[in-house]
C-alpha cells in the first residue's frame, strides 16, 4: 500500500519515515541558507579536518591522538598514558556524558545538531555529494520515481560509487588512531593476507558506514540512539530549543489574509526538516535542534517583509512569552557537580606518574633455603612513560634491616616509552628468620622523587622449621 498525495504530511504521533505499511519513505530536505546553516557548515568542517588531521599531527613524536593498543598506550597531545592509567578513562567517559547532560540543560540538543559525528558526516560529506550528483531535494524526488533508466541508474550508480570511496576513507582514517599512518600505509601496501585482521575489520566498518550513511540515515537518530528518548528529562521550560511561536504564527493564512498570523503555511520549514517533522506541532523526540526550519522560516519572513523569529531558538517559556530563567536549581546543581567533578579530575591527573613499575615472583620454588640464609627472588619491569629516554633506581622501603637487597640503588637508562626488566634479590639471614614480611617496590627518578611503587611478600619457611631444621 502506498501513500495518497498528503500522507506524507507530518503528524505528532507518528514517524515521517515510515509508510503506513511499515516500509521506509526516504527523506530528501531541501536546502536551507542562513546564518545558523553557515555556522552550521563551519562548524562541521571544523570538526572533520580536525578528525581527518589529528593522526598527521605529531606532538612529542607521537601523533597527536594515538591509541596504542599493540603497545597498550594512549599519547593524547604529548602526553602518554600505559594501560595503568585506564582508571582515567572513568573520568573521561563519565565526563563526556555528564558534559552533555549539562550542555542539553542549558541548550537543548545543539549537540545533535551541531558537533554529533552522525549529523556531521551525513549533513557535510554524504548529503552534499549526494545533493552534488542528484541535484536538489525536488530532483531527488523525481528521480525516485523515475522508471529505471539509463539516467536514474548513472547517477545512483555513481552516487553509491561514492558513497561507497568516502566510507573506506572514513574506516581507514578511523584505524589510522590505533595504528599510526605510517604502518596504516605499510599495511595497505602489503598483502591483505598479512594483516587480515585489519583488513577484515576496515572493510566491516566500512560497510556499516555505507549502510548508515546511505540508507539508515536520521533512523539512527530516531530508533537506536537513546539520547533523544532522554531529552525529555534533560530538559525543561527554561531549556533553550527550536520552536514556533503560535501566539504570532496562529492562525495560518495567505500573506493577503486579513487576522492571519504570521505563518503563511508555506512549509518550508518542514521541507528542509532532515527527520521530516512539522516544528510547528511543537517539539519533538526526532529534533535535531540542527536550526534549518529557522533559516528557511527567515528566509520566508524576509520576502514577506516581517520580523524574524517566527521559528527560532528560544525556550518553551520565552515561546510562551514569560522569561526565560537561566540560573535555575538543575544548572546550579550541574555546575557545582561539574566542578567537583573536574576538581578530582585534575587531582588524579596530578598523580599519574611518568613510569610504573610491576613486579612478580621468579617461577619456580617460592623460596630458596641455604644454610646461612632464606632467598627470593623478583622479576620487576619499569614501563618509561614519557618520550623521552629516563633514568631511574629501583629503592626498597620498609626492608628489615637484617635483609639485604641485590640489583637496587643502580641507575638504569630506558629508552622513550620503553621497558627495562630487572632481578632483584632478597636475602634474610636465617638465624632469627621470624616469618614473612611486608616490603615496598619504589622506583626513583633521575631527581631521586618517588614515581612508582608496588608491595611485595617475602615468605619463607616458619621458624618452627627452620628450628627443626638445625
Amino acid at each position: 500500500m502506498t501513500r495518497g498525495p498528503t500522507e506524507h504530511s507530518p503528524r505528532r504521533e507518528e514517524l515521517t519515515s515510515i509508510n503506513q505499511d511499515g516500509s521506509r519513505h526516504i527523506i530528501h530536505p531541501a536546502d536551507a541558507r542562513g546564518v545558523f546553516t553557515l555556522a552550521r557548515k563551519i562548524v562541521g568542517s571544523v570538526l572533520i579536518l580536525l578528525y581527518a588531521s589529528l593522526p598527521w599531527i605529531p606532538i612529542n613524536g607521537y601523533p597527536a591522538v594515538y591509541l596504542d593498543t599493540e603497545q597498550m598506550r594512549f599519547h593524547f597531545l604529548g602526553l602518554t598514558f600505559a594501560s595503568q592509567d585506564l582508571w582515567l578513562a572513568f573520568f573521561l567517559i563519565s565526563g563526556l556524558g555528564f558534559g552533555l547532560f549539562y550542555v542539553t540543560a542549558l541548550a537543548g540538543r545543539i549537540w545533535c545538531g551541531w558537533a554529533c559525528p552522525q549529523t556531521v558526516f551525513l549533513e557535510h560529506v554524504y548529503r552534499r555529494i549526494e545533493r552534488w550528483i542528484e541535484g536538489e531535494a525536488s530532483a531527488r524526488k523525481r528521480l525516485d520515481r523515475a522508471p529505471l533508466g539509463g539516467e536514474r541508474i548513472f547517477k545512483r550508480g555513481l552516487k553509491h560509487f561514492a558513497f561507497v570511496l568516502v566510507s573506506l576513507g572514513l574506516a581507514h582514517m578511523f584505524m589510522a588512531y590505533f595504528l599510526s599512518v605510517p604502518n596504516l600505509w605499510q599495511m595497505m601496501r602489503q598483502s591483505p593476507g598479512e594483516n587480515w585482521g585489519v583488513f577484515l575489520f576496515v572493510f566491516v566498518y566500512s560497510g556499516f558506514l555505507y549502510f548508515n550513511f546511505a540508507w539508515f540515515r536520521e533512523q539512527l537518530c530516531i530508533i537506536i540512539c537513546p539520547y533523544g528518548r532522554l531529552q525529555s528529562a534533560l530538559i525543561d521550560d527554561n531549556s533553550l530549543v527550536i520552536g514556533y511561536d503560535e501566539a504570532r504564527g496562529e492562525p495560518r493564512g495567505k500573506a493577503s489574509q486579513e487576522g492571519a498570523g504570521d505563518c503563511v503555511d508555506c512549509n518550508r520549514c518542514v521541507q528542509v526538516c532532515p527527520t521530516g517533522i512539522d516544528i510547528r506541532q511543537g517539539l519533538q523526540m526526532e529534533c535535531i535542534g540542527c536550526a534549518a526550519c529557522v533559516d528557511a522560516c527567515d528566509a520566508i519572513m524576509d520576502r514577506l517583509k516581517r520580523p524574524r523569529g517566527l521559528v527560532r531558538y528560544d525556550s518553551e517559556r520565552g515561546l510562551s512569552g514569560q522569561k526565560t530563567q537561566i540560573v535555575r536549581p538543575r544548572i546550579i546543581l550541574y555546575t557545582v557537580l561539574l566542578f567537583i567533578g573536574a576538581a578530582v579530575f585534575e587531582f588524579s591527573l596530578r598523580g599519574v606518574s611518568e613510569a610504573t613499575v610491576t613486579a612478580w615472583r621468579v617461577s619456580g620454588p617460592p623460596y630458596y633455603l641455604d644454610e646461612s640464609h632464606v632467598r627470593n627472588q623478583f622479576f620487576v619491569r619499569v614501563t618509561n612513560k614519557r618520550n623521552e629516554d629516563r633514568s631511574y633506581r629501583i629503592v626498597f622501603e620498609n626492608l628489615p634491616s637484617s635483609a639485604e637487597a641485590s640489583g637496587v640503588d643502580e641507575q638504569f637508562l630506558i629508552e622513550g616509552n620503553g621497558e627495562a626488566l630487572r632481578t632483584i634479590v632478597i636475602r634474610s639471614p636465617r638465624e632469627g628468620f621470624s616469618g614473612p614480611f611486608g616490603a615496598e617496590i619504589r622506583v626513583l627518578s633521575e631527581e631521586d622523587e618517588a614515581i612508582a611503587f608496588q608491595k611485595i611478600n617475602f615468605i619463607g619457611p616458619s621458624p618452627e622449621f627452620l628450628d627443626t631444621d638445625e
